[in-house]
């Protein structure tokens, strides 16, 4: 590859006709000389860069050649912006396809999993306070914390299933905290079960509080990276 534009240091454009190279050289030469110095022009490295230019661009066949060099570099280089190009494409179109994997196999089940633990808890709540110390409520009451237990095993399996891909970790990260406060919270509530203490039963009540926001915020996450 050249090492100079010969036709930049002629201030000449590609398509120059010979007799304009020349007349560029004889103009520049007598500019560049070191004699005109006096007049601030004369410039010994310049004049270097004018002559070895005018040696390669003055003839015809030096010149074809030079051009067949410039014009190969010229395709080598699209080629290797086209390669580059083609492997960032690649590159970005393998990080959306895991991102959409990830989505599909671990966000939505999680976050239906968490939906099936958080969204009953207020009405069986409610359907308990009708009498806590009646059988029939409690045994119903304690069955759903059992499928509570459940959804939160399978959440928690398919959350190590797969690793988030970098777009979606702070998704990732709400999503592992929820179910920590989830598992928290299921705890205090089962606890609530076995002593009848109401402060077991409002601290799980707060703990799925906080599970259910860390989901909202899991959910504004990923709106933020679609």
């Amino acid at each position: 590859m050249a090492t100079s534009n010969h036709y930049k240091t002629l201030e000449l454009h590609e398509s120059a006709s010979q007799a304009d190279i020349k007349r560029a050289y004889h103009r520049l030469a007598k500019q560049h000389h070191p004699d005109s110095r006096a007049n601030g022009h004369g410039d010994h490295d310049h004049i270097a860069k004018i002559n070895a230019a005018y040696e390669v661009l003055g003839d015809p066949k030096s010149r074809k050649h030079y051009d067949a060099q410039r014009n190969g570099y010229r395709v080598q280089r699209a080629s290797d912006i086209s390669a580059e190009y083609q492997q960032r494409r690649k590159a970005y179109q393998k990080a959306e396809d895991a991102l959409a994997q990830w989505i599909r196999s671990i966000y939505k089940p999680i976050d239906r999993l968490i939906g099936k633990i958080i969204n009953p808890l207020k009405s069986e709540v409610r359907n308990l306070s009708a009498d806590p110390f009646d059988d029939e409520l409690m045994e119903a009451f304690q069955d759903y914390l059992e499928n509570c237990r459940e959804s939160l095993e399978k959440a928690k399996q398919k959350f190590k299933s797969m690793p988030n891909p970098s777009q979606a970790a702070k998704v990732a990260a709400n999503l592992y905290y929820c179910l920590n406060q989830l598992e928290d919270g299921i705890e205090e509530i089962e606890r609530f079960t076995f002593t009848y203490d109401d402060s077991y039963l409002h601290t799980g009540q707060e703990l799925f509080r906080i599970s259910k926001q860390l989901r909202r915020e899991a959910k504004a996450d990923m709106q933020a990276i679609l």
